[in-house]
């Protein structure tokens, strides 16, 4: 199973008893502390996400490492190629 698949999973299983909860028949509902606690879930979930989405993106980026052997052979080859190409009668 992909990651998708994964959190589409758990989106819908979570979405499913959260609707379960709160779309309960008026004999089976909750509390009311519990029901004002359990409306707004679904947002606070969305902006604890956000944040932990923003916190990966802002780690991964802070620890992104450069490849400076891979830089190199990089310019090696460039250099390569302009030899070539003015070798061949291409001037830049």
């Amino acid at each position: 199973m992909t990651k998708l698949g994964q959190w589409l999973c758990g989106l819908v299983l979570l979405g499913s008893a959260w609707a379960a909860l709160a779309l309960a028949p008026p004999g089976l509902r909750l509390p009311p502390p519990c029901r004002q606690a359990l409306l707004p879930l679904p947002v606070y979930l969305l902006v604890a996400f956000g944040c932990y989405s923003l916190a990966t993106v802002g780690y991964r980026l802070a620890t992104f490492n450069d490849c400076e052997e891979a830089a190199a052979e990089l310019q090696e080859h460039i250099s390569a190629a302009r030899a070539d190409l003015s070798r061949r009668g291409l001037h830049f």
